[in-house]
């Protein structure tokens, strides 16, 4: 999650559906301390400094499972959110079954090569990192996960706690400062990558405009036609079709796919592909 301001209206866990008022509210999930989701489990640790809940995600396409670092306490970006849980399972239902996965017209492009060096995967706004380190592993890929500087320590150590999982399947996560519209910071971590991933990005308005200028300069700057950005997103206001009218003058944006919504909400976790415009 990449985010300057956190809002105390905004929750990965108690999602907030408002109605043209912005008045309505529907909780979606209730208290975190027993989250169980996807196959996934939560236990809560109480520390001295930082409360902490470390999450076993199972993967059925390997047999194991990854580990991730939640630290509620410290804001939004350091806790899983829905659109994030949605990337990991389609990753993992990609690897078990490509033919059937809604991933497979974006990514079977990459793999008619069976000599072709690994995918060079970018994650923006990574949060706790599981959609970084999920891709790795599921794609045998090289994964680069960036967000704010001061959330890449909690990253990094998911990283970590996954080496061994990460080793066996061939990926690699490099961690790395990424600050949405700072030129300098795309020069640092390069524009190198076949596929850009999202998730729960879009939901403070004075984001967008720096994510459409960083996503302009990492495809639009990309040689790779190919280069693709796919985004899991939860809409949660009116306000948040500003981004997509937007981006839509800049890329053409399809939908991959559309999760079934959960028990007292209206919407689902949507997957859209961008891809720069031709001519």
């Amino acid at each position: 999650m990449e985010e300057e301001n956190d809002d105390e209206d905004i929750s990965p866990l108690n999602v907030l559906l408002n109605d043209e008022d912005n008045e309505e509210k529907v909780l979606v999930n209730g208290q975190h301390t027993e989250h169980k989701a996807n196959g996934g489990n939560t236990v809560m640790q109480n520390g001295p400094a930082k409360q902490q809940l470390l999450q076993k995600h199972s993967l059925r396409s390997i047999n194991s499972t990854v580990v991730i670092r939640q630290l509620p306490s410290e804001g939004l970006s350091f806790q899983l959110w829905p659109a994030a849980t949605t990337l990991v399972s389609l990753l993992d239902g990609y690897r078990c079954e490509s033919a059937s996965s809604p991933l497979t017209s974006t990514l079977s492009v990459f793999s008619v090569d069976p000599n072709r060096r690994p995918l060079n995967i970018l994650e923006l706004g990574s949060g706790t990192g599981i959609v970084g380190i999920v891709a790795a592993i599921t794609l045998g890929a090289n994964v680069t996960a960036t967000d704010l500087p001061h959330v890449v320590p909690n990253i990094q150590f998911n990283a970590n706690a996954n080496a061994g999982v990460l080793a066996s399947s061939g990926g690699a996560v490099n961690v790395a400062p990424l600050r949405w519209g700072h030129a300098d910071d795309v020069e640092v971590i390069g524009r190198d990558f076949d596929v850009i991933l999202a998730s729960d990005v879009v939901y403070h308005d004075h984001l967008y405009e720096p994510l459409l200028q960083t996503l302009r300069m990492l495809l639009a700057g990309n040689q790779r036609r190919k280069a693709v950005f796919v985004m899991a997103h939860l809409r949660r206001w009116k306000k948040e079709s500003v981004f997509f009218k937007k981006a839509r003058k800049l890329f053409d944006v399809d939908v991959l796919h559309l999760d079934t919504p959960c028990e007292g909400s209206r919407v689902g976790v949507i997957v859209y592909r961008f891809v720069g415009k031709k001519g």
